[in-house]
């Protein structure tokens, strides 16, 4: 990677290309007087204000149960970029060309910013009912689907039902049963997906590429009536050990480690986490395409039993007409929610460490840049007194910072 650095009346900007014979010969020739945006536009890539604000573009990722759209996501299945519609960057060369002001000098420790996207179809648009040990998350939830939940209340299995769990005489006794009825289940999973993937290899799908939900319908046409029969039956039984939570436009859920948890189809939430791919997955209503095994007896050995329902902090008025709420504080990330009661300002400049944004709703504008519904940016640490946040009245916005260590 190459980088061109200037210092103007914009303040500090940046722009990255990848290093090649073209880029060090239009970098080497070019005339003291050439500006960097100049330079940029020739080899095709965006100027970034490193000392404000640097716009995150998202990354689309499928998913057997819908999409994720990554926003800081570094990995093999996908690596988020910086930039703009024309033009862009991976946001590893941003962090490794200034990575104290951008990560805190730790890239593998920048804070997962994404959204989830479940399907609107009832159990197809299901997430994993998995559990982290490493991973702490919370959800923010920005839109319920009206064609799967008529009433706006969606809603995620998070924990266990604790009314099941009582007709028990121990938790071990909850555990092996619940773990019966995961395993019976299973096994007539895995026997429809013996079938469904003989139907994959005669039409030519990969035997672990997400397929729509109108083409299972179809394949499981194929599928004897009586295991079809058998895992709707065994899926009621397995999902009555859950608890369902409901959920609407607004709710937050955080999700501590060792917290069994599936967020249910049509519920989009913006996530924040621990940057760590771990999970271990108890159940599934579908194939899972990542690995395979179910990891339930192994996750039911340090699951939380309880359901911890976390209280949010009251929002305090940093500026007049702008509220505040922390909604979440894990020991490696804390993350607040921006209500704007009035069109108001809002200084960003000086933070310790970087800064994520996102816009829910409303104008919201940071460094002079618009941010539209979902739009995010990171902001540097020490940033310059250009990055102001804007907020018209009713706009909403959640700012993360992580804790530094």
């Amino acid at each position: 990677m190459l980088a061109l650095v200037s210092k103007g009346d914009a303040g500090l900007e940046a722009a990255m290309v990848a290093d090649t014979a073209h880029a060090r010969q239009l970098i080497e020739s070019a005339g003291g007087n050439v500006t960097i945006q100049t330079l940029a536009a020739e080899l095709n890539t965006p100027v970034l204000s490193v000392e404000t604000a640097v716009p995150l573009l998202p990354t689309h990722i499928a998913k057997p149960w819908g999409q994720e759209i990554w926003y800081t996501g570094m990995e093999v299945r996908g690596v988020s970029h910086v930039g703009d519609e024309l033009h862009s960057v991976p946001l590893p060369w941003l962090l490794s060309l200034m990575p104290e002001a951008f990560c805190n000098g730790k890239p593998e420790q920048l804070t997962l910013l994404k959204i989830l996207d479940p399907l609107p179809d009832e159990v197809y648009g299901d997430l994993y009912f998995e559990m982290h040990e490493r991973k702490q998350e919370v959800y923010v939830v920005t839109h319920v689907n009206k064609q799967a939940w008529p009433d706006g209340r969606g809603g995620i299995r998070f924990g266990f039902n604790q009314r099941v769990r009582a007709k028990y005489a121990s938790d071990d006794e909850f555990k092996a049963a619940y773990l019966e009825t995961v395993k019976r289940y299973e096994s007539v999973r895995r026997r429809i997906d013996e079938c469904l993937d003989g139907i994959r290899l005669q039409q030519g799908v990969g035997l672990n590429d997400p397929v729509e939900p109108a083409r299972i319908d179809a394949w499981l046409a194929q599928v004897p009536d009586l295991l079809v029969v058998q895992e709707a039956e065994l899926r009621a039984q397995m999902d009555s050990f859950s608890n369902l939570m409901p959920l609407q436009v607004g709710d937050v859920v955080r999700v501590p480690c060792m917290t069994p948890h599936s967020l249910l189809h049509g519920v989009r939430t913006v996530e924040f986490q621990t940057p760590v791919y771990e999970r271990k997955i108890l159940s599934f209503a579908q194939k899972v395409l990542t690995q395979q095994w179910w990891d339930t007896e192994e996750a039911l050995q340090g699951a939380n039993l309880d359901v911890e329902a976390a209280q949010l902090s009251a929002a305090v008025e940093v500026v007049p007409g702008l509220t505040q709420q922390e909604i979440v504080d894990f020991d490696d990330f804390r993350v607040w929610r921006l209500r704007a009661r009035a069109s108001v300002e809002l200084s960003l400049a000086g933070a310790q460490s970087y800064q994520l944004l996102m816009a829910v709703s409303g104008k919201v504008r940071v460094a002079q840049q618009d941010l539209a519904c979902e739009q995010a940016a990171l902001l540097p640490a020490n940033g310059a007194s250009g990055c102001c946040l804007f907020m018209e009245s009713g706009a909403v916005a959640l700012l993360a910072a992580p804790i530094k260590g």
